[in-house]
């Protein structure tokens, strides 16, 4: 069990879920840079959108998530989707999603 007795799982449905309310404004940020195939960041505590070029994020995670990232993207690249993050600083959780385009 984690924080508040919350389960991974209902973290994660959770943060899909929020990512999932602001779906229609990640996807037209994401639209203004399409061309660069970003990585999407939703940040809870902030409440803003960031469209990432792939390598710079990348380089901010850790070996482990920068290999997970990796083969996530490509997937999403060969499948037309698109990779989004959300992260919630409070909760200490980044977790990541592939959306269709």
């Amino acid at each position: 069990m984690t924080a508040m007795g919350l389960g991974e799982d209902d973290i994660v449905d959770d943060l899909e879920e929020l990512a999932a309310f602001h779906s229609e404004a990640i996807r037209m940020l994401y639209e203004r840079f399409t061309d660069k195939a970003p990585v999407m960041l939703f940040d809870v505590q902030e409440q803003r959108i960031y469209a990432y070029p792939y390598v710079e994020f990348k380089k901010d995670l850790s070996t482990r998530s920068q290999r997970s990232l990796k083969k996530q993207y490509e997937q999403a690249l060969e499948e037309n989707q698109m990779v989004v993050f959300v992260r919630d600083n409070d909760q200490q959780r980044l977790v990541s999603f592939s959306w269709q385009l």
